[in-house]
């Protein structure tokens, strides 16, 4: 596949999963210096790995939420709560994936997932 291929295929995935007004606020606030981040981003994370055809998209956004919270990724963790309700996972899926969490990468990083998640489950209900 070609690089612009990956591209334009990444940036389908990308918008699909984050919304259309996420990837356009990206990519209004690109500059000089943050363009070819972007570009990689699309191409890579979005254009090679979540178009992969190994596991679908709603165990990638199980994958993506306990690495996120695991490593204490709070504001890309905020997005892809987003972006896995957009992917079909219920909250009694996204609460598994963070207990799981609380198991194998602690407690304190639950914690602060689950205060996260809910803050944004609950802006889900008041939409």
């Amino acid at each position: 596949m070609s690089d612009e291929a990956r591209h334009d295929a990444g940036m389908q995935v990308r918008r699909a999963v984050l919304g259309d007004a996420h990837v356009d606020r990206a990519n209004a606030r690109k500059t000089e210096f943050t363009e070819d981040f972007q570009d990689f981003i699309t191409r890579y994370a979005w254009g090679e790995v979540w178009t992969g055809d190994g596991v679908d998209r709603p165990t990638r956004s199980m994958l993506t939420l306990a690495i996120l919270a695991a490593t204490g990724c709070e504001d890309e963790f905020a997005m892809h709560v987003r972006a896995a309700r957009r992917n079909g996972l219920d909250p009694e899926r996204i609460k598994e994936v963070l207990m799981h969490v609380a198991i194998y990468a602690g407690v304190p990083r639950a914690n602060t997932a689950f205060g996260i998640a809910n803050t944004i489950l609950a802006e889900e209900q008041t939409e």
